[in-house]
């Protein structure tokens, strides 16, 4: 499978007035293309920290870490990833068309290829219909939505997510893990997931990163076996739970390395 994101022995220490702060220590890890990538372990475990390298906004102290073949900055420099945050960051006095169109006025892509591009993200967060209503007019789930959106509009092959859905509600959290996944297999972009959530993890992934506190290290990589058409109710199912097991006993694992 061809790799996208490599890191090798990766370590991050951050300086601070008490001290060093070892954010990640010895992180070995590849993605390849088309995989759907969940990292969870306890905040402070460095999953952020990771995707933010991914990023480059963040610099690693040690090892190596390539992105489509390129440094960080480089992929950057070539759009190489979209990145959706925690919060959905829309510009409350732009339409959420207007936001979408953001990072493709800032690349320079003419009013016609801006305008296709909105039409067709939308339509894939299937928000088609609610580009001229402004940030403060959608739901939460909504405004995620869009900032997904936004995210595609460029149509670069890495989609970094970094939480995305932790602030919102079960029954919204379902129903958007349930869209993301379909977004997943119609667009067959790489995503890298940051996750609280077991289920979520287990019910998005084809590959779960189980992370552990101070520094940030990875106790289990897991594979997963389910299937990539996944209804919600698969999570009852043995195979589901089995996984869900073993990631808990990971996430145990390492809070019992820091003891």
């Amino acid at each position: 499978m061809n790799r996208v994101i490599s890191a090798q022995s990766l370590d991050l220490t951050f300086k601070t007035n008490d001290g060093p702060v070892h954010a990640l220590k010895d992180v070995t890890l590849d993605i390849h293309k088309g995989e759907f990538v969940s990292f969870i372990g306890p905040s402070g475990c460095g999953k952020t920290t990771f995707l933010r390298c991914i990023a480059a906004l963040e610099d690693p102290t040690g090892g190596t870490l390539s992105v489509n073949g390129m440094t960080p900055d480089e992929a950057r420099r070539a759009r190489a990833y979209g990145y959706v945050f925690q919060a959905a960051g829309l510009y409350p006095w732009r339409t959420i068309a207007g936001n979408i169109k953001l990072p493709l006025e800032i690349m320079g892509f003419s009013k016609s290829e801006q305008a296709e591009r909105v039409e067709r993200v939308l339509d894939l967060v299937e928000l088609t219909g609610f580009g001229k209503k402004f940030p403060w007019q959608l739901s939460g789930g909504m405004q995620q939505r869009a900032s997904i959106a936004r995210a595609l509009a460029f149509d670069a092959d890495i989609l970094l997510m970094d939480e995305p859905f932790g602030a919102l509600d079960e029954i919204v959290r379902d129903h958007l893990n349930e869209q993301l996944l379909s977004l997943w297999a119609r667009t067959e972009k790489t995503i890298a997931f940051v996750t609280h959530s077991i289920p979520e993890a287990v019910y998005l992934s084809t590959k779960i990163v189980v992370m552990s506190p101070r520094p940030g290290r990875i106790t289990d990589v897991i594979e997963s076996s389910l299937p990539r058409d996944r209804p919600l109710d698969i999570r009852d199912s043995t195979e589901f739970i089995d996984i869900a097991h073993r990631v808990r006993e990971g996430l145990r694992a390492g809070h019992g390395d820091d003891v």
